[in-house]
């Protein structure tokens, strides 16, 4: 572990131990259920190939029997379906959390903490940076799913074809998008999804920014800093000289684009190879995937959603949640399962269901590269001192309506991060935070 990554682990703890008194309220009885006998749990989620998983456990298990219901995203609802159930007392035992909305989760009480559950040798088996992710105050939240490095997808044959290099650092990105712009007056190399301000996040993790961190107990927010700055200035300067798309991510607009190939490029993640393949599957060997560019030239990133299990305040059968949620995150049984159904190319945790995922995922569409192999450096790359605070709900609400202003000529990218910022703040300070040097 890295000595600036622990250090922003031993800070979040100090300043999420000023939240006692919220999640005080939460911690439903964790009694081990599922030790005398069987037991029934309830679990929400969204993520492909979850339906094939579930069926998976309930047919190689006669102590647990999962119920699941597939609920929206959870930027698109499944986030306020989960907070509204926890408020009225009837939330599902286990959920589907991404890394960034886990500690607003947290704060307001709505998890338990299930520290007794994730043991240390649970957690030898995860990537390092996942396990960081879920651990708040000292505190176990949620089991990691999966990583969800970055990763650049192309049209090899267009690139080839226009003998364009696929660009390993953000001045090459440029260099290829307007020649790109230039060999088809449609073509774009990348898009600017002004409603998901993680893929934004992403970019600013990668080049060193710190939008959280903490000062005793009291939370810092920078939103403003120099690194954000230059990944603000530099995709203004793309979208200012319409060298890559603005669209809603995953839209008909955008899916469109992609079978026209007015779409040549998608700055996305691991599991965006699954996805990818499902939107456009006449489209098979004609893309690949490389590392997403940097700054330098030299490997970094950030991670672009990933998902973990959580369970909630109120649940009963905490310890077979988690034996379930376990299983997901460590069963090659679980992995193959979910990567049954083809579109799925979740990147695990586990580091021993790697190989597993990589035999099981039909890299045919990309002419069978080893995206695995890839995924393997791009996990490897991602910064460690990067922390997710407890109003990621607000950060990222005033960022999708400041961005899509921006988008469409009204602000700025600047004047969305400055947005961002004092809408962070005010939400902080609502909430009974410390806010430090505001």
């Amino acid at each position: 572990m890295s000595r600036s990554w622990s250090r922003t682990s031993v800070a979040i703890a100090g300043a999420t131990a000023a939240l006692a008194v919220l999640t005080a309220c939460g911690g439903g009885d964790p009694a081990a259920a599922g030790d005398g006998g069987h037991v029934t749990i309830t679990y929400w989620g969204w993520a492909k190939g979850t339906k094939q998983t579930v069926d998976a456990f309930n047919a190689t298990h006669d102590d647990i029997t999962v119920k699941y219901e597939e609920i929206p995203s959870g930027g698109a609802g499944g986030y306020a379906k989960i907070a509204n159930a926890v408020k009225a007392g009837n939330a599902p035992d286990l959920v589907s959390i991404e890394y960034p909305s886990l500690p607003e989760f947290v704060s307001q009480g709505s998890l338990q903490d299930i520290s007794q559950y994730v043991t240390d040798d649970l957690k030898k088996q995860l990537l390092p940076q996942a396990v960081e992710l879920t651990t708040l105050g000292g505190k176990n939240w949620a089991v990691p799913f999966d990583a969800a490095p970055q990763t650049y997808y192309y049209r090899k044959d267009f690139f080839t074809q226009h003998k364009i290099e696929v660009p390993k650092t953000w001045d090459e990105f440029r260099t290829a998008a307007a020649a790109a712009k230039k060999a088809d007056p449609k073509a774009r190399i990348g898009t600017f999804f002004p409603d998901d301000p993680t893929t934004f996040e992403a970019m600013v993790w990668q080049a060193g920014a710190r939008w959280f961190a903490t000062e005793g107990d009291a939370w810092k927010v920078d939103t403003t800093d120099p690194a954000t700055k230059k990944v603000t200035a530099y995709w203004q300067g793309l979208l200012d000289d319409g060298l890559v798309n603005s669209a809603t991510s995953f839209s008909p607009a955008w899916t469109g684009a992609l079978k026209s190939g007015d779409t040549v490029g998608y700055l996305g993640a691991s599991w965006g190879a699954g996805a990818l393949k499902g939107l456009v599957p006449d489209q098979s060997g004609k893309w690949a995937a490389a590392p997403m560019p940097t700054w330098d030239g030299k490997p970094a990133g950030g991670m672009l959603g990933g998902s973990t299990w959580a369970v909630t305040k109120d649940s009963h059968q905490a310890a077979a949640a988690v034996k379930f949620a376990t299983w997901m995150s460590t069963s090659p049984d679980a992995i193959k399962a979910r990567l049954s159904s083809g579109d799925s190319s979740a990147y695990p945790a586990a580091a021993a269901l790697r190989p597993v995922a990589k035999k099981a995922f039909d890299t045919g569409f990309y002419g069978g590269q080893d995206l695995y192999g890839l995924f393997d450096g791009a996990a490897a790359a991602i910064k460690r001192d990067w922390a997710w605070g407890p109003t990621g709900g607000t950060t990222n609400t005033t960022l999708k309506d400041a961005f899509g202003k921006a988008a469409d000529g009204n602000g700025t990218l600047a004047d969305a991060v400055r947005s961002a910022q004092d809408a962070t703040v005010r939400e902080l300070r609502k909430r009974g935070l410390k806010v430090a040097g505001q």
